[in-house]
């Protein structure tokens, strides 16, 4: 291997040690993996370049070794864009950076010219590898400059990822002439050489890849109408359509010549096959690394699997393993070894390279797993009580001290023969206590097993109580805009009305990310389990920032932006970091359009996303690419079980699904990503609908006749374009709220559907019923009944993209409209009284629940007692003439105090009872009062046998009343006793009895 040459003075350029690419060479050799690879002498004779880039800089200037002195211009490069590869110099274009070409590397004055660019890339985007021309604009506008250009993996074409050359001279049209596609780039590094040749307005181009041609195409354009007049006669690394990204690649040697070179000269200027392979292995291992580590923080502190890629850079890779036992060929980690074990990795490339890593295994710790087990310190959701370690695949068991509040791990769990499996085994479900009843403590305890060794670990937490909760309100939404603003905005309706939404928070974006991509898309709001906190989720990808759809859909992120809030205002990161948190596998393209539903069998929320995905980490392969639909499963928004799950994969493209349940059946709507027809998918680029009573079960085809119990079943397709006449995604499903005038159901079962036309405008909206989702079959679709139109009403957010719609309670909807917090609604105490015996009753303004407690007053006395169903009662003592009832509020502070009128209560005193008995075989029933007041009072007493009255009845005497009802057998009946007494408000109150007999 070459040594690097020592490092130059700060002043010196940063330059070859000896160059790999230098083309004179006679007869020399080059080491590759051992072996020593002739190079052959030069078949023919090469003009001089007008400038040569090896790659060397000095400070802004990357340097000409042509002797020209055509140095070109660093714009965003700098030392650290430069890689050293065994002794030369790479520089790394990460899409954040490019090179100005000086004037008079090509003149123009003829079509003659040629253009040698060595190169490699896996990023297939918009991009150019060089351009000669200058003036950046849109397509098909006088701004965009006639130019000519080679991309090295261009996004169009079948298959995608083609080298793409052209020229562009502006006509009536845009202008652009593209050669031919002739196939993708070479292992490695590969040289792309463009040359052209002809006169006047005709040029002739050529295209080679490695000396070998693979591409021509004639044009009716000039070099003269395309090379600059200006001091800047091109670039390397950037193009000049608007919005294209910069490169993303590797160039180590460029060379410009300003007269066409013949076949044999391409093939002799350019850098050796042997040196094109030097420098890729050179640059292997530090792209190996990092697929490499797989999560570990160190080759020398292993302790989770690796991921050995079979392919680096297009090179494939074969690996083998000093220690198959400990790290195997294919990188499972052993956790059952004793003491910390080195392992050597070896890599052999495709073109006899060897490169070797040296490992260390660390010893499994029974500690690390249970280190690595984290608990919210107070709990409003299901916990993630994991049974295997993250670290070391420990065997864990959670015991709990109040298993009515928390579940533990259930021995006997066994899964079930269709969906998901419980990861948590029957444990951390919770039952939180009823709202107004107070939190609940409770000790969990971990007990871990692994070879052998058995650890415990507890942990106390609070359950929370339930949240207060009201009747919904109206209707909140999610979105982003377009390509150009992916930020979230968001929008709220006017009343208890699906179609009067406007825009919240003044317009402004809620959302604007700093972090990953800096862009957020596809938002989705889901309200928990227990109705009081949302969830939002959204996709991390910002096209804005020059990502190409190619390398968005390859190199995108595995991460989902995850917030949580109460009150749709205020939205805080669920893991406590400025960053989303990764969900997705290495080997997967992308993480759009992400949603989550509650599992009802799971006791936890599934998250599913949509993923192209790759053979491995390196993402090299070109087939199987087409976009599935995996899913994860959580309880807190933080944690997600690995690796995702592949929930739909038919073999054709499907993305963004949604969820609604209805009764027992989930019904999932999806949009068919494929061009056209996708089997039984009618059409292309349209909604399609399935339903299943398991939510987690696979998809592996879309059939009519599915078992809905085993898989997921089709029941409508092609659902939106006859009546949108536009393709449609990002499907959404929300049941309309009671009260909602647009749900013309009997039985409060109306449904808006909703479908993004991408294209135009935004969302459109179906009023659909429950019962026509679930009804919806093969024989009687959805869409082809006579009321599934498009609503004709307005209201929706304006033009939104990819969003989310939501239904709020009167306080959330309040505080999306006032840009606050959630403020109290106001209360009503209301008192009644049954003789000395009261009841209050709150009722909140919005109609929901009331918790808390209820003061009673009178004179010197009072009473405070916990509300129960909203009311709460007390027996008022003697002597009390009146009594007010006060709603002290509760801990929440989210329903406002209130007070009740002053009730006056009855001030005369009776102590009536009643009994039966028995006299000559006939039932006597008997009333007695004691007058229990400082007055005489006059007492009557009424029953169903008779009425008797009393006069001035002295204060502490009585009054009996016997009536004979002369039957042996009487049924239950009830008493009257009024009284009266001057000055005083009178008495009643009724007494039952039970029935008897003689």
């Amino acid at each position: 291997m070459r040594r690097r040459s020592p490092e130059p003075p700060a002043t010196a350029p940063r330059r070859r040690a000896r160059s790999l690419f230098l083309s004179a060479l006679a007869c020399t050799s080059v080491a590759l993996g051992g072996a020593l690879v002739p190079v052959t002498a030069q078949a023919a004779d090469v003009p001089a370049p007008t400038a040569h880039y090896d790659m060397s800089h000095a400070g802004s200037a990357l340097l000409d070794i042509s002797g020209n002195g055509r140095n070109a211009t660093l714009t965003g490069l700098t030392d650290a864009s430069f890689a050293d590869a065994g002794g030369d110099q790479v520089a790394r274009f990460k899409s954040d950076g490019y090179a100005s070409l000086p004037k008079g590397l090509v003149t123009g004055t003829d079509n003659a010219f040629a253009v040698e660019y060595t190169v490699k890339t896996q990023t297939t985007a918009n991009q150019f590898g060089w351009v000669i021309g200058d003036g950046v604009g849109p397509w098909n506008t006088t701004q965009l400059g006639n130019h000519v250009f080679v991309n090295p993996r261009n996004p169009d074409g079948s298959p995608s990822g083609q080298v793409l050359a052209g020229i562009r001279v502006k006509d009536s049209g845009n202008g652009e002439t593209r050669m031919p596609f002739g196939g993708t780039l070479n292992p490695g590094f590969t040289t792309l050489t463009l040359v052209g040749t002809g006169t006047g307005s005709s040029t002739a181009l050529t295209l080679y890849r490695d000396g070998v041609q693979i591409s021509t195409v004639t044009a009716a354009k000039s070099m003269a109408s395309i090379v600059p007049s200006g001091s800047t006669l091109g670039y390397l690394g950037r193009s000049l359509y608007t919005g294209d990204p910069l490169l993303t690649a590797d160039v180590t040697d460029v060379k410009f010549w300003d007269t066409a070179l013949t076949a044999d000269q391409v093939a002799s200027s350019m850098p050796t096959a042997a040196a094109k392979a030097a420098a890729t292995s050179a640059l292997l291992r530090p792209d190996i690394l990092p697929v490499l580590l797989a999560g570990n923080p160190s080759l020398t502190a292993v302790s989770t699997n690796l991921t050995l890629p079979a392919t680096s850079s297009g090179v494939p890779l074969t690996w083998t393993s000093s220690n198959p036992a400990v790290v195997s060929g294919t990188g499972v980690v052993s956790r059952s070894i004793a003491q910390d074990t080195p392992v050597t990795l070896t890599a052999t490339t495709g073109q006899g390279a060897v490169l070797t890593f040296d490992v260390v295994v660390l010893a499994p710790s029974i500690n690390d797993d249970l280190d690595a087990l984290v608990l919210a310190t107070r709990t409003t959701e299901n916990l993630p009580l994991a049974v295997t370690g993250a670290k070391n695949g420990t065997a864990i068991t959670w015991t709990s001290s109040d298993p009515a509040l928390v579940t533990p791990t259930s021995t006997s769990y066994t899964a079930p023969a269709v969906g998901a499996a419980d990861p948590f085994r029957g444990g951390g479900v919770v039952t939180r206590p009823a709202y107004g009843s107070g939190d609940k403590p409770v000790t969990l305890t971990a007990t871990a097993t692994l070879n052998g060794v058995t650890e415990t670990r507890s942990f106390t937490l609070t359950v929370a109580e339930l949240g207060r909760t009201a009747p919904d309100a109206g209707y909140a939404s999610a979105y982003f805009k377009s390509d150009g603003d992916e930020k979230i905005y968001q929008a709220a309706t006017s009343g208890n009305d699906f179609f009067t939404f406007s825009p919240v928070n003044g317009g402004k974006a809620v959302i604007t990310s700093t972090t990953d991509t800096k862009g957020l898309r596809d938002p989705f709001i889901l309200r928990s389990h227990n109705g009081d906190k949302y969830y939002m989720v959204a996709t991390d990808l910002c096209i804005s920032c020059g990502t190409g759809w190619g390398d968005a859909q390859s190199k995108g992120s595995l991460k989902i932006e995850v917030w949580e809030s109460t009150d749709l205002v205020t939205w805080t990161r669920t893991n406590g970091a400025d960053t989303g948190i990764t969900v997705n596998q290495p080997a997967a393209g992308m993480t759009w359009a992400p949603e989550a539903y509650w599992d009802d069998a799971l006791q936890s929320y599934v998250v599913f996303f949509s993923s192209r995905l790759y053979s491995d980490a390196t993402k090299t392969n070109s087939d199987k690419l087409y976009s599935r639909v995996f899913s994860v499963i959580t309880r807190d928004f933080r944690t997600f079980t690995q690796p995702p799950a592949t929930w739909q994969d038919t073999g054709y493209a499907r993305i963004d699904s949604t969820i609604t349940k209805i009764g027992d059946s989930y019904y999932r709507f999806t949009k068919n990503e494929e061009g056209g027809a996708a089997g039984t998918l009618e059409a292309g680029k349209d909604i399609f609908l399935e339903k299943s009573t398991v939510l987690t079960a696979p998809t592996t085809s879309s059939n009519w006749n599915a078992d809905p119990t085993k898989t997921w079943q089709l029941t409508d397709t092609n659902m939106t374009k006859l009546e949108t006449g536009q393709d449609g995604e990002g499907p959404e499903i929300i049941k309309l709220n009671a009260g909602d005038p647009n749900d013309t159901t009997a039985n409060g079962d109306g449904y808006a559907f909703l479908v993004d036309n991408y294209g135009q405008g935004g969302y459109k909206a179906f009023v659909t019923s429950g019962a026509a989702i679930a009804g919806s079959s093969q024989s009687a679709r959805l869409s082809k009944s006579a009321d599934w139109n498009v609503s004709t009403k307005g209201g929706l957010p304006a033009s939104p993209r990819h969003g989310a719609f939501v239904s709020v309670p009167q306080t959330v909807l309040t505080a999306m409209k006032n840009w606050t917090g959630v403020t109290a609604v106001d209360s009503t105490t209301t008192l009644t009284a049954d003789g000395r015996t009261v009841t209050a009753k709150v009722a909140a303004a919005d109609k929901g629940d009331v918790a808390g407690t209820v003061t009673f007053t009178g004179g010197t006395w009072s009473s405070t007692v916990a509300l129960s169903g909203g009311s709460a009662s007390a027996v008022v003592p003697a002597g009390v003439s009146g009594v007010t009832a006060s709603y002290n509020g509760y801990a929440d502070a989210l329903v406002r105090t209130s007070a009740s009128a002053a009730l006056p209560l009855d001030t005369l005193e009776l102590a009536p009872s009643v009994s039966t008995r028995c006299i000559a075989g006939k039932v006597v029933l008997t009333v007695t009062v004691k007058n229990t007041d400082t007055a005489a009072a006059d007492i009557t007493v009424d029953s169903a046998y008779g009425t008797k009255a009393f006069s001035s009845v002295a204060p502490g005497s009585s009054a009996s009343a016997a009536f004979t009802t002369r039957l042996k057998s009487t049924p239950a009946g009830s008493v009257t006793v009024t009284g009266t007494s001057p000055g005083q408000p009178a008495f009643a109150a009724t007494l039952p009895y039970q029935a008897a007999t003689c």
